[in-house]
């Protein structure tokens, strides 16, 4: 384990000795050029196409959990541990749901 947090460590102190200089030379006061933002705006568009499809995907299959918990949960009867696995199955879905669909609005933000 410890080889693991060693490689893992150097490796971090080399992107950083790496990304440090190109970091510094990007200039993020420049104006963007409208091909530019088209070319961007080009490249985006299968990117959120695919991510569309995975946040619909990923719904469905959060419904079909939630479906199932409630199911576990209704058919507990009196074990608390069957009880408490539902409801964790079920806050685990509903935050998961909230990162995928908060995802989008949270980038906007920060790119603004």
């Amino acid at each position: 384990m410890k080889k693991w947090n060693l490689l893992l460590l150097l490796s971090l102190a080399l992107v950083l000795t790496i990304a440090t200089p190109v970091l510094a030379s990007i200039d993020l006061s420049e104006e963007i050029s409208a091909e530019d933002e088209a070319s961007f705006d080009e490249i985006l568009e299968p990117v959120m196409d695919v991510y569309s499809f995975i946040k619909y995907v990923a719904t469905a299959i959060a419904a079909l959990v939630l479906v199932g918990a409630g199911i576990v949960f209704m058919l507990s009867g009196s074990d608390p541990a069957k009880r408490d696995q539902a409801k964790n199955m079920i806050m685990y879905v509903i935050f998961g749901l909230i990162i995928i669909w908060i995802a989008p609005l949270i980038v906007e933000y920060l790119v603004q």
